[in-house]
């Protein structure tokens, strides 16, 4: 008999028409719910509140809908009410059954696919109601038409008895109410208020002029008792409101006082743009597109980046502000310290994904490119005091970003070769296999001492670091490059940053801040993590940040001894041991010996530690801001409140 190659198929059972499966209903959505809201975690339980808040929101963008209400009920119900016209109930021409069913029960049926129902939408054009019936427990819909109201009742997406009128009634609206499936959301179906919060924030501004309440109703939430709390959401004012809050968010002072607010009107289609300034560094354009949040931008966004950079420079021509012998401004340049949003509402809007993540349309950058071309060089022309002080502000930006490359440059020579000598601390590891190296980065010689006698030479890497380092919250990417603290990271994780960063250049897959257990050591690590933040966030996003985690206390009677990372720990193991264990503090890892710090912290088969995340990348930009900023008494507040708290921080 002749051997089989690896490429020989190996056949089990036959392959035909019996093995084609026919998912009938809702069953797709069930059997791959990934597919249709993102994941079946957080994220995806609170998405399944999206879209029913998406579908009242196309009924305000209609012109009807001017209240939503929102309320989280006990056991982490969820109900929707909104005034708009009601979903129809009429029986359906096609499927002969009730309209109302056939929103709720059959994919990619509604208002939103042409017939003049809606002439702009951000749902899931259909999908969004049927995906949340197929993916609850059971869902309830009631709607008023104007004469009656309609109940149906659904449970995992399975109709459950006929639509019933339960009513008469002079208004008009859909109230839906649902709880999620908890076979499938086996992560979660604990809703998080602050999360709804802020999207439903996000959709009032978009829509000015919208009421939306959020009630959270739990009297306890996973065992932890908790008062009614609720929220009124109205923004007049839209998204240039919209701006203010996220400035307001960002505690640096403005650059001028007035939101630049440009919008126009095509056909049916809108756009909307307003900016403003401040003294920081970061840029933050969030873009939308029919009231969805593009992450991913699209063409809009980057119509608004381009278009920005092309009137600035134009403008800085015309009026001198740049000499001739002056290169021109780059986007980087133009956009350090801007708080932009841009949303579009058109018919027929085409995304890359389900998820809505970027915008495809091309005709919409050339609406964007037309309304910055025009009303943007206007407003600059007639506003001459506030385009200067724009100007201004993007020059010494430009000048910063060559001052920094000239900083590289001059870094590289120290070298020659244009290779970046490695610091002189450095405790390098024999292997050069990034997957499987590590590096400690440690607050000291002490500890660097220690941790070096207890690592394992062969993956693990460690760079001592000393005195206090530069707050990157406060600096440009010219200074970190010049700061002795910083550099030695810069140069050992051989990245690089800004405009250099280049992923795959890092010498070592896993990053370890090791500090003290202690309010310094908390400190350090906030330092460090803001660097990080701002200048390798790639590092953080793709899981490579982590933060070691020594223990606080040794508590220890004749030869038994327990390790502790907490008080209740450290009473539990005196407990354990009796009244007269001994108790050890470690005021830093450098009282450790290598032995102990290896056992610890950093054994891999033993340690505990924490990966840092940017999964609410929103809630960490607003710590790192209060922490690092210039406003002293928020900073003040939060390390007083959570200190104890810092050393489990999960970013």
């Amino acid at each position: 008999m002749s051997e089989l190659n690896q490429n020989t198929p190996i056949i089990t059972e036959a392959y035909d028409e019996n093995q084609i499966q026919v998912l009938k209903g809702l069953e797709a959505v069930r059997k791959r719910p990934g597919m249709y809201i993102g994941s079946t975690g957080e994220r995806g339980l609170h998405h399944l509140v999206y879209e029913i808040v998406d579908n009242a929101i196309d009924e305000t963008l209609a012109g009807f809908c001017t209240h939503i209400e929102v309320d989280i009920l006990e056991g982490n119900i969820i109900r929707v009410k909104d005034n708009g016209r009601g979903i129809p109930t009429g029986m359906h021409p096609v499927e002969n059954i009730s309209t109302l069913l056939v929103v709720f029960t059959i994919l990619h049926a509604g208002g939103k696919f042409g017939g003049g129902g809606y002439k702009v939408s951000g749902g899931l054009h259909g999908v969004g109601a049927s995906v949340v019936n197929a993916l609850s427990e059971w869902l309830e819909v009631e709607v008023k038409d104007g004469s009656k109201i309609h109940k149906a009742r659904f449970e995992k997406g399975v109709t459950v008895g006929d639509v019933e009128i339960i009513g008469d009634t002079t208004e008009t609206g859909t109230t839906v109410t649902f709880k999620p499936d908890p076979t499938i959301f086996t992560d979660t179906t604990v809703y998080d208020y602050n999360i709804l919060l802020n999207r439903l924030r996000e959709q009032a501004f978009l829509n000015a002029g919208v009421r939306i309440t959020l009630t959270d109703n739990r009297t306890e939430i996973m065992g932890v008792p908790q008062e009614k709390i609720s929220e009124h959401i109205y923004y007049e004012g839209g998204i240039k409101s919209y701006v203010d809050f996220l400035m307001s968010k960002q505690k640096k002072d403005a650059l001028t006082d007035e939101v630049i607010y440009l919008s126009t009107l095509e056909g049916d289609s809108t756009v909307e743009i307003a900016f403003k300034y401040n003294l920081g560094y970061d840029s933050k354009i969030v873009s939308f597109a029919n009231c969805m949040h593009t992450v991913d931008g699209g063409t809009h966004e980057t119509a608004f980046k381009s278009t920005l950079t092309k009137v600035i420079n134009n403008y800085a021509r015309k009026f001198k502000l740049l000499k001739d012998n002056d290169q021109n401004l780059k986007g980087d340049d133009v956009q350090e310290g801007i708080v932009a949003i841009i949303s579009v509402k058109i018919t027929d809007a085409q995304f890359e994904s389900q998820t809505k993540a970027k915008l495809g349309n091309t005709f919409v950058g050339t609406l964007v490119t037309k309304l910055m071309n025009e009303k943007l060089s206007e407003f600059l022309e007639e506003n001459p005091q506030i385009a200067k002080i724009i100007v201004s502000k993007c020059i010494a930006a430009s000048n910063a970003r060559e001052a920094a490359q000239k900083a590289r440059e001059l870094q590289r020579k120290k070298e020659g070769n244009g290779k970046l000598k490695m610091p002189e601390k450095l405790a390098d590891c024999i292997s050069k296999n990034p997957e499987e190296t590590e590096i400690f980065i440690v607050e000291g010689d002490s500890a660097g001492g220690s941790a070096i006698k207890g690592r394992d030479s062969r993956t693990q890497a460690i760079l001592p670091l000393w005195g206090k380092m530069l707050n990157v919250e406060k600096a440009g990417v010219e200074k970190v490059y010049g700061n002795d603290k910083l550099t030695p990271v810069i140069i050992a994780l051989g990245t690089g940053i800004g405009d250099d960063f280049d992923i795959t250049k890092l010498r070592y897959h896993k990053v370890f801040i090791m500090a003290d257990a202690d309010v310094d050591g908390s400190h350090i690590r906030t330092l460090l993590l803001t660097f990080f933040f701002r200048h390798m966030p790639q590092l953080i996003e793709k899981g490579h940040i982590y933060c070691a985690q020594p223990p606080l206390y040794k508590v220890f009677r004749g030869k038994t001894s327990y390790y502790a990372f907490s008080d209740e720990e450290r009473d539990m193991y005196i407990e354990k041991l009796g009244g007269n264990a001994d108790v050890q503090r470690y005021k830093g890892l450098g009282e450790m010996s290598g032995d102990q710090l290896w056992e610890t912290t950093m054994d891999p088969d033993f340690r505990t530690i924490v990966k840092i995340t940017m999964s609410d990348a929103e809630a960490a930009d607003e710590v790192f801001r209060i922490l690092m900023g210039d406003d002293v008494e928020p900073r003040k507040k939060f390390i007083e409140e959570n200190a104890r708290f810092v050393q489990n921080l999960d970013i």
